[in-house]
């Protein structure tokens, strides 16, 4: 999408190479995870549009579309179009299939660790925010503040990045999560020291 640095062809490549690893551990058939994923963001919605949480919707609609069109497997389009449905995280929609899982997971590795970091700061130049709150540059947890991730880039920490392990389905997605969820919280450590 252009204007979204987070969202270009290098993270779809990130997912659909994660998410074959998953499928791999997980058992889930990859003539269904490796289409969504390299689908999952076919078609993107600005971060601040009020159809954001349409969006993954109108992807798998799109998806399922292209792929009929390009004779893909008819069996296989509902379980393409759920994965890439279920994949987003504002959209909040239950993964029903480990394929759904694999692609949910990868989709959301791609949100942590060094890579997530460099995706969250590039996305708040875009709009515009700023990187720590001027008082409160490195929240406690729980936050003694009002969080606020569209002024304060560091803030979408802790609003959304440090939860997403929980949110994980698959063991394998899970472990790595934790991994990079550690380097965050090393981040944070750091970055405390330097702005204090």
């Amino acid at each position: 999408m252009a204007g979204d640095p987070a969202h270009d062809l290098a993270h779809v490549r990130r997912v659909v190479a994660w998410a074959g690893r998953l499928a791999e551990a997980e058992g889930a058939r990859l003539g269904v995870v490796v289409p969504a994923a390299w689908l999952h963001d076919v078609v993107t919605v600005a971060k601040d549009s009020p159809d954001r949480k349409r969006a993954s919707r109108i992807a798998a609609d799109e998806a399922a579309r292209w792929l009929r069109a390009e004779g893909f497997p008819e069996a296989d389009l509902p379980a393409v179009a759920h994965a890439v449905e279920a994949h987003s995280f504002s959209a909040g929609i239950e993964p029903q299939t480990v394929e759904a899982e694999v692609v949910q997971d990868a989709d959301r590795l791609d949100a942590l660790g060094a890579i997530g970091l460099a995706r969250m700061y590039a996305m708040s130049a875009v709009f515009g925010s700023g990187i720590v709150h001027p008082d409160d540059p490195v929240p406690s947890e729980p936050p003694a503040r009002a969080l606020d991730d569209k002024r304060w880039a560091t803030d979408h920490l802790f609003v959304k990045l440090l939860k997403l392990p929980a949110t994980m389905r698959t063991e394998a997605g899970r472990a790595e999560a934790e991994r990079r969820a550690a380097f965050l919280r090393d981040f944070l450590r750091q970055l405390a020291t330097e702005v204090a």
